[in-house]
């Protein structure tokens, strides 16, 4: 599914902020990826859902090489990748359910369709009664829910997670794992990163440690 080849990612002003790193991700696993602020973790996150490009080494998802990938092209990888990042990434001018009926409409899906799909994903992380309210509304853990929705909501085959845990309380946190893990045993591959080892599900996980930028064995 994933495979990363001598990576590297190097910022102007001369950070290298990820350094020759080599990896496979499996399809159907669940990995955490974790290590100190600053070890790379989510420049690695961002390089597989092509949000950066590698400066040098390769990068493959789903087949396809991400440093090779048309600007056009992008959306099309991201169809069949779920991003969820810490800072939500929400539009507060709409309701739950339009934040999550967004990416299918980009998709190009018909109303009918799209409704059906948005409502069983907010039904899966628990706030189908709450469609109507404003993510203003809601709580952290309720925000984090609704990003996630959005994320599931076209059933992708990868879910990306970037620190999706670190502004919740250890109660939240544990429920948002809970999710995670189910996601997975479903069949989709998931990559989480985190710095919080009290976050990490217990079970048929893998752990990917960086330290400054250097994947450690």
């Amino acid at each position: 599914m994933i495979t990363l080849a001598h990576v590297s990612k190097r910022y102007p002003g001369g950070y290298e902020a990820l350094k020759d790193v080599s990896l496979d991700i499996a399809n159907g696993e669940m990995v955490f990826v974790t290590g100190h602020s600053g070890a790379g973790k989510s420049t690695l996150i961002k390089l597989i859902a092509a949000i950066e490009r590698p400066t040098g080494g390769t990068i493959t998802v789903n087949r396809q090489a991400i440093g090779k990938l048309r600007r056009g092209a992008v959306p099309y990888l991201r169809r069949n990748i779920g991003l969820i990042f810490q800072d939500h990434k929400l539009l507060f001018d709409r309701n739950v359910i339009q934040n999550v009926l967004l990416p299918l409409h980009i998709a190009g899906f018909n109303r009918h369709d799209a409704a059906a799909r948005a409502r069983a994903a907010l039904d899966k992380v628990g706030l189908l009664q709450r469609e109507k309210a404003h993510p203003v509304t809601l709580s952290g853990g309720e925000q984090q829910r609704l990003c996630i929705a959005r994320a599931i909501v076209s059933r992708p085959s990868l879910l990306l997670a970037d620190e999706p845990t670190g502004n919740l309380d250890s109660e939240y946190a544990s429920e948002i794992m809970v999710m995670f893990k189910a996601f997975n045993q479903a069949g989709t591959t998931v990559v989480i990163s985190t710095h919080d080892h009290s976050a990490i599900a217990a079970g048929n996980t893998r752990i990917i440690r960086l330290d400054h930028g250097s994947l450690q064995t």
